[in-house]
């Protein structure tokens, strides 16, 4: 179990990480908050010792996509409708941001989370292999994959 002092710096530093993953799963505030809370919740009961800060975050990303993962499969979670998308309506970003951000909000899981972490969380190929359990060829294959649907969506070049 960690002291009160580690599980508030994990959480500053890595508190939008883990709301931007989710938000990316999951496309809903409410269950980004429970799937938040449940994270540093793991993190503060857990006995893991950390190598370095990256492993510490690769720690918190894969329990962050495997909470999102259960919280879709869960037969609660796939027979409910969110109030969000009842009644919010998203804040209006500029019209090339909002298309791109549905673009990629609209590719398949596989491929939107390997676009998020390593345009937005800025981690490598390797790094994102490693967190992934996926082979370094299979998320170069990813990520070209996700590009080409992306220029589809988009229709064209100019966001690359």
């Amino acid at each position: 179990m960690r002291n009160e002092q580690e599980v508030n710096r994990a959480i500053e530093q890595y508190s939008d990480t883990v709301r931007r993953l989710c938000m990316i799963h999951l496309k809903n505030h409410a269950d980004t908050e429970d799937i938040f809370q449940t994270v540093f919740l793991k993190y503060a009961l857990s006995s893991v010792t950390f190598e370095n800060d990256e492993h510490e975050k690769a720690w918190l990303i894969r329990v962050t996509l495997n909470a999102c993962k259960d919280l879709l499969k869960s037969f609660f979670h796939s027979r409910t409708v969110s109030l969000d998308e009842i009644t919010e309506q998203p804040a209006k970003p500029s019209a090339d941001h909002r298309e791109v951000l549905e673009a990629v909000l609209s590719l398949p899981p596989k491929y939107r989370i390997v676009v998020y972490l390593h345009y937005y969380e800025e981690l490598t190929v390797p790094e994102i292999g490693r967190i992934l359990g996926k082979n370094v060829n299979t998320v170069y294959t990813l990520l070209t994959r996700s590009k080409q649907m992306l220029r589809e969506k988009l229709k064209g070049d100019e966001y690359e």
